[in-house]
């Protein structure tokens, strides 16, 4: 009997309804030569129903959220809606009350797609981030003390707890030696300035260090990981680092691995219910033009069934997207410029499943 996994699918804002309707459409592929099923439950979470309804997410869907397999996001964004409100309302709060404590980045150069690193080839960028998702600044803990005077103060405290990062650090070790590829874990930290916060992820490390003598462990500031991830990318091989550095130091990966529109992530409870989603944003201006590059939704969803145990399935996912980029059916990642339509992009992608199958 073939296993069936329950889907929560989020469309939300802009070009999210188009992308994750791609990756749908190529899920439904893969499952159907791989030989397991998937049932799609659609929930209209997003700017627009913000606007009619103010509502974000109800503690009611959270509920529903934990009784899925798994979740998979287009994009949140809307052009209408101040900033905070649905990232606060709807990702965080996934987040947060599904305890999806990893954030799990892998930053993967693929043939026939141009980095912006000048003799780099995708040897050389091959690694993953693995940034801490509950804690940090992301707490939202603080507040505002004479707010509109010109004595105001602004407070925000990053909250970094023993537990919380332990368990950061534990996973990306098992990352690393599953990996078995540099066997180097780096801890990216500012411990020379952030000293509180840095003592504890360091020594963290270390005492784990102690259960994987297999495994080197490295440390370095985020500033210097900044540069070598452009100078060196071929250093690393997996990255551990608390919220707030995870949050910019991927994006930066991303456009060293071609840009935003092959770029996935994952948001992950490793016993519980998990979330995958392309990393860029909602892109209002591309919105219902059929333009946008749908690529990081589709390898998301790749990283979703590799998650879900269906290795063979996002193995073939991720086969089709290097045969579609290195023989040049995709002639660019921007949006646009692409050389096909997203709808096209999908299909085509769906085609190769079954054809390396």
């Amino acid at each position: 009997m073939s296993k069936v996994y329950k889907i929560g699918v989020i469309g939300g804002d802009g070009i999210g309804p188009e992308i994750i309707r791609e990756g749908v459409k190529v899920l439904k592929s893969v499952s159907e030569v791989c030989n397991f099923k998937l049932e799609f439950i659609e929930y209209d979470f997003g700017g627009e129903r913000y606007l009619k309804t103010g509502e974000t997410l109800p503690d009611s869907a959270i509920e529903e959220f934990k009784k899925l397999d798994a979740i998979y996001l287009g994009a949140v964004g809307h052009p209408d809606v101040a900033p905070g409100i649905l990232e606060k309302g709807i990702l965080l709060k996934i987040r947060f009350e599904l305890d999806q404590y990893i954030n799990l980045r892998p930053v993967k150069l693929y043939p026939g797609v141009e980095t912006p690193l000048k003799n780099k080839k995708p040897e050389d960028i091959d690694y993953v981030v693995v940034r801490e998702n509950t804690e940090g600044l992301y707490c939202g803990i603080g507040g505002n003390f004479k707010k509109g005077t010109s004595d105001e103060i602004a407070l925000q405290l990053s909250i970094n707890t023993k537990k919380g990062v332990e368990r950061c650090i534990k996973y990306a070790f098992e990352l690393t030696k599953e990996r078995n590829k540099k066997k180097t874990l780096t801890v990216v930290d500012k411990a020379n300035v952030l000293t509180y916060e840095g003592d504890l992820w360091r020594r963290t490390a270390m005492e784990l260090s102690k259960d994987y003598p297999d495994i080197k462990l490295d440390f370095a500031f985020v500033d210097a990981t900044c540069m070598w991830m452009v100078k060196n990318p071929e250093w690393f091989d997996v990255i551990v680092t608390n919220n707030m550095f995870g949050d910019i130091i991927t994006d930066l990966g991303a456009i060293t691995q071609g840009g935003l529109g092959i770029a996935a992530g994952g948001n992950i409870n490793p016993i519980g219910v998990s979330m995958f989603e392309p990393i860029h944003g909602s892109a209002p201006k591309y919105a219902g033009k059929n333009i946008a590059c749908p690529l990081a939704t589709i390898s998301a969803g790749g990283m979703m069934l590799e998650n879900l145990g269906e290795k063979e399935a996002a193995k073939l996912i991720e086969k089709s997207i290097i045969k579609a980029l290195s023989e040049g059916y995709i002639k660019s990642l921007e949006a646009g410029k692409m050389g096909m339509t997203t709808s096209q992009v999908g299909d085509l992608i769906a085609k190769f499943v079954k054809e390396i199958k």
